[in-house]
Parts: structure tokens; C-alpha cells; sequence
């Protein structure tokens, strides 16, 4: 039978086509509260679902983001939830449904699309490429020392998470606004995903718990986090398992962090999703007992080439001109003059040939034109025009976003 691609039109239509993904949950299909949860960040209309004979066999949904880039914010898809059923695979229903969402992309005027990749294979298929790398620790608390003393900085206290929003959110939003790959929060996000603590998401671990850092009359850093309860033999080998942690200045991160990992009673502190430029690596006086690990980020794809390189800044004058390569959405293949005064279509010769994975690569800063040349993802036609791109494309910080959405 024919497998059509649709977007959502209801609420029924919506579980149906979160049941794909669900069966990987180990589930049949979303219970109303977690159906109804999603629907105040993902709207029916923003999920495709793939239809058998009226029966849905797949499914991909897409969140509506302000996306922070160096430089600005653009609109932008953060890609959720795709899932084909194991009786439709190898069958063309995710490219499909890939196509699909692509196009309304571009409809809905959002130049980028990207996500968290569940494998690491499929999505460079559709001109996804990775953008980011996310670092892992685990640190003995008895190791966890800074590298030198500094004086108390600001108070701590526990805020319970139906009453955390108001601190917590200004800090996110001065955090988000000036880190790439972060999202403006809205209230919905914070009220039905953040600030939840649904049994299913803790693992058998603790509560999720808030502690907020406060100073100069207001908060400036927060954390949450889960303390896992285990002993052997008598001897805590307890865990904080942070979740976020953020502070808007370096007083404050350092601050935070040092409340972390003073948490009495623990043995261990870990930490996922940290961006690789975190301060803890200089921060700590033993930095190789973070046991710090690194795995692929986000995964960008530019939808929209002009759009999306016009919407961020550079970091030098001049320009370079880019040939690139795009079979999954043709209109972006073609010769692009990339620089300080944004992106336009050129008919001049191009400096660099590429795919358009290599453009998303480098579009948050997560890594340079060497490092795509190094791994022949870009060829350099001029030469010095690797060196030309990369200081255009320097970003301050590396891009970072604290939660697999």
C-alpha cells in the first residue's frame, strides 16, 4: 500500500503519529497528560505523520524555536520525535518524511532546522551536519577541589519547582541570548517540560531539585539536579546527577558549581550535555579527575543557505566565495559570497566547494574550515581562503545547548 505524509490536523491525528517513536519507548502511544504536555510546545499542525491505509506508521515533529547564532537569533525547527514503526523500515517513509518537514520549513520561513541525533548516521542523509560537541563528568567529590580559594560569593537557597520560573527563567533567557545553539524558553516549556519531574523521567533516581544563586539583589546563577541515595556497606556512594546549571557572569558559575559539588553526603558528582569550553576544566585543580568525555551535539541543517548565513554575524571584514552542494534541497545548491554584510547568490568564481553538512558544521562555530578541510568535507579552490573563512566565522564561545529536546 501507499504511504502518504500529512501534517497533523488534530489531536488524535498527533498521537497517532507520536505512536512510531512511542513503540521505541517501549510504549503503544503518549497517555493523554503527556500528549496533552507536548501540545503546549508542539502545536498538531507542527507534526507530519506517515499514513497507511488510515493507520499511522511514522512520525516527525518539529518545535518552533528562536534559535541563538553568533551575533542575533533566527527562527528555527528544533526536530523532535521521529520515529518509522519497525514493520515500515527501509521503505522510504522517513525520507519522506524528512521531505516533507524540510519544505515546511521553508514555507513557515524558519532557514534552519537541527536536533539531537538518536544515531549518528541517519541525518547527515538529509544535509544535517554536526554542529556541536557535548562533554560528560564524573568527579569524585573528595577530588573535586578548585584550583585555588575565592571568597563567598552570594547565598543559596532551595526554591520548589512550582514557584522556580521566576528565578530561573531571566537567567536562561541572559545565558541563552548570548550562547549559539541555546533556545528562548517560553513559559510553556518551563511549566511542562523543565520545571516537571514525571516519575518516568527519574530513573529511580531522587527529586529533582532547584537551588538558586542569588546576588546583587536578584538570581544570577541556578541548578537543577537529582541526588541518588546509595550506600555500600555503611559508606555513601551517592550521586548529584545535574541536570542544568547555569550562571550568567563566571562568579556565578564558578559559584554554582562549587555549591554542587559540596553537596554533603554524596560521593560523586556527573554531568551531561556540557559544552566543551566549560569552565570547569580550568577551574578544578585536578582536571583530568572530571574523567571529561565528549560526544556529538546538535546536528544543523541550514534550510534556507542565504537566510540562515545572512541571519548571524561575523567576526572579520571581507567575504569568501562558497560553492555549495545540496541534492536534498536543490534550491540552496550554487555559488555563495558569505561575509560581513551578510549572504547573497554570486556568479564569481568560487575560494571553497562544499556540501551543505560542512556549511551546518561550521554555522554555530561548533568547528572551523580547517578542521572540515583536515577531514576532506571542504575543498579549498584559492589558496589562504580556508584561513579567510575561518577568522569570518570565529565565534567567542563554543555553541552549547543543555537539553536533548
Amino acid at each position: 500500500m501507499t504511504v502518504s505524509v500529512q501534517p497533523c490536523t488534530s489531536a488524535k491525528e498527533q498521537r497517532g503519529a507520536l505512536s512510531a517513536i512511542w513503540h521505541y519507548f517501549g510504549r503503544s502511544a503518549p497517555r493523554d497528560d503527556q500528549l496533552e504536555s507536548l501540545a503546549r510546545r508542539m502545536p498538531a499542525a507542527r507534526m507530519h505523520g506517515a499514513w497507511e491505509d488510515g493507520r499511522a506508521v511514522g512520525g516527525a515533529g518539529s518545535f518552533p524555536f528562536e534559535l541563538t547564532v553568533p551575533g542575533g537569533r533566527l527562527r528555527a525547527a528544533g526536530v523532535s520525535v521521529v520515529g518509522v514503526l519497525p514493520t515500515h523500515r527501509r521503505r522510504g517513509v522517513l525520507t519522506a518524511m524528512m521531505r516533507a518537514q524540510l519544505d515546511a520549513c521553508r514555507t513557515h520561513g524558519e532557514p534552519v532546522a537541527y536536533l539531537w541525533a538518536s544515531e549518528d548516521m541517519i541525518y547527515s542523509r538529509f544535509g544535517y551536519g554536526m554542529a556541536s560537541l557535548a562533554g560528560e563528568i564524573e568527579l569524585s567529590r573528595e577530588r573535586s577541589a578548585y584550583y585555588a580559594p575565592f571568597a563567598p560569593f552570594g547565598a543559596t537557597r532551595l526554591v520548589p519547582l512550582a514557584e522556580a520560573e521566576p528565578f530561573v527563567a531571566p537567567v536562561w533567557e541572559r545565558v541563552a541570548a548570548q550562547t549559539p545553539g541555546m533556545f528562548a524558553r517560553t513559559p510553556a516549556w518551563w511549566q511542562t517540560r523543565t520545571l516537571v519531574d514525571p516519575d518516568w523521567r527519574r530513573q529511580g533516581g531522587g527529586e529533582l531539585q532547584c537551588v538558586v544563586l542569588e546576588a546583587d539583589g536578584g538570581p544570577v546563577a541556578y541548578a537543577l539536579y537529582r541526588i541518588n541515595l546509595a550506600f555500600d556497606r555503611g559508606v555513601s556512594t551517592s550521586t548529584v546527577n545535574v541536570v542544568e546549571a547555569l550562571g550568567d557572569t563566571p562568579r556565578a558559575v564558578r559559584a554554582i558549581w562549587r555549591y554542587l559539588l559540596d553537596v554533603d553526603l554524596v560521593a560523586r558528582v556527573r554531568a551531561f550535555l556540557l559544552p566543551v569550553d566549560h569552565p570547569l576544566l580550568l577551574l578544578v585543580a585536578e582536571p583530568r579527575r572530571l574523567h571529561f568525555s565528549v560526544r556529538d551535539g546538535l546536528w544543523v541543517r541550514l534550510v534556507d543557505v542565504g537566510a540562515a548565513l545572512s541571519a548571524r554575524t561575523y567576526a572579520a571584514s571581507g567575504s569568501v566565495v562558497v560553492d555549495v552542494a545540496d541534492p536534498f534541497c536543490p534550491w540552496n545548491a550554487g555559488r555563495w559570497r558569505i561575509g560581513d554584510s551578510g549572504a547573497g547568490r554570486t556568479s564569481a568564481a568560487p575560494d571553497l566547494r562544499c556540501d551543505v553538512t560542512a556549511l551546518g558544521s561550521v554555522y554555530l562555530g561548533g568547528f572551523t574550515w580547517a578542521q572540515m578541510a583536515r577531514a576532506l568535507r571542504v575543498e579549498e579552490l584559492r589558496s589562504g581562503t580556508i584561513a579567510r573563512a575561518d577568522a569570518l566565522f570565529n565565534a567567542e564561545r563554543a555553541p552549547w545547548c543543555p537539553e536533548i529536546f
